[in-house]
């Protein structure tokens, strides 16, 4: 049993960011390069963004032009904190075989995840370009096992259309959507199938269709009439996210030991012409 006069907090916080490293599925499809800049809740960072750099054709003899290079300021706020705060009694940890206390936070990291992708995913489908949609909430698309992968192309399309590299691309679905999928075989490859090695392990992939990996989730934007598919690559959105806490103490009213932890985060959409969302029926 991991008994407080042996918690050290910056080990905790460590093994618990690990431990939401292989809960989270939003966070495979985004980039995370500013979040060693962040220290506390509150905190924000300047993103640049650069612009297209304009391409000219050359003639011998005549002066080149000089364009500016045009840049976006963007502002990544970290404006989400969650906690979490449990106890084990002493009874329970000396009959309990297995580390309690590691389980818990091992939870306590699943529990963490589950919400901070829910908001990822909140981000993404608010900030998809208004020409990247393929139906709506209010006129939702029926997708079946003869239609899925047609409607992915669809995806493909509006990403095609908005010149966004081809490399990295990566769709969440809902587990209705996966099933159908699932029938499709002769379009759709199964993870064991499409990869080896590391790509394995990475929590919610499921494989890849129309050239996207494909990832499974529970926590995709949901309201009473569509589930928000999204496809995008990393670029499009930037994520930041620390364990600023970890402390254990003794409860004072009880005969057990407790942990609480404090877990910011924020997402900032960079390009929303990177982003696609397909909406389809709520099941």
């Amino acid at each position: 049993m991991a008994r407080i006069d042996t918690f050290i907090p910056t080990v905790w916080a460590a093994r618990l960011l690990h431990a939401l490293d292989k809960a989270h599925v939003a966070t495979n499809l985004v980039n995370r390069d500013y979040e060693g800049e962040i220290k506390n809740f509150g905190d924000t960072v300047k993103i640049n963004t650069i612009g297209a750099v304009t391409i000219g054709t050359y003639t011998p003899g005549t002066p080149i032009s000089l364009a500016d290079l045009s840049t976006t300021d963007q502002t990544l706020t970290i404006d989400q904190q969650k906690y979490f705060n449990f106890k084990v009694e002493d009874i329970d940890a000396v009959q309990a075989r297995a580390d309690v206390m590691d389980a818990g936070l091992q939870r306590a990291a699943y529990g963490l995840a589950d919400v901070a992708d829910s908001f990822l995913f909140g981000k993404l489908t608010a900030g998809v370009d208004a020409g990247n949609k393929v139906g709506s909430d209010g006129s939702p698309i029926t997708l079946t096992a003869a239609n899925v992968y047609e409607n992915i192309i669809k995806l493909r399309q509006k990403l095609d259309e908005a010149n966004v590299p081809t490399l990295g691309r990566k769709i969440a679905v809902d587990p209705n959507t996966y099933a159908l999928l699932l029938q499709d075989t002769s379009h759709f490859a199964v993870a064991n199938e499409a990869t080896t090695g590391d790509n394995l392990i990475v929590n919610g992939f499921v494989g890849r269709v129309g050239g996207f990996d494909v990832y499974e989730t529970n926590n995709l934007v949901k309201t009473a009439t569509s589930i928000a598919i999204v496809a995008t690559v990393p670029s499009s959105t930037t994520y930041a996210e620390q364990i600023l806490k970890t402390e254990a103490y003794r409860v004072e009213s009880a005969f057990a030991d407790a942990v609480k932890g404090l877990h910011v985060y924020g997402a900032q959409v960079t390009d929303g012409t990177q982003i696609a969302v397909l909406y389809s029926d709520a099941v």
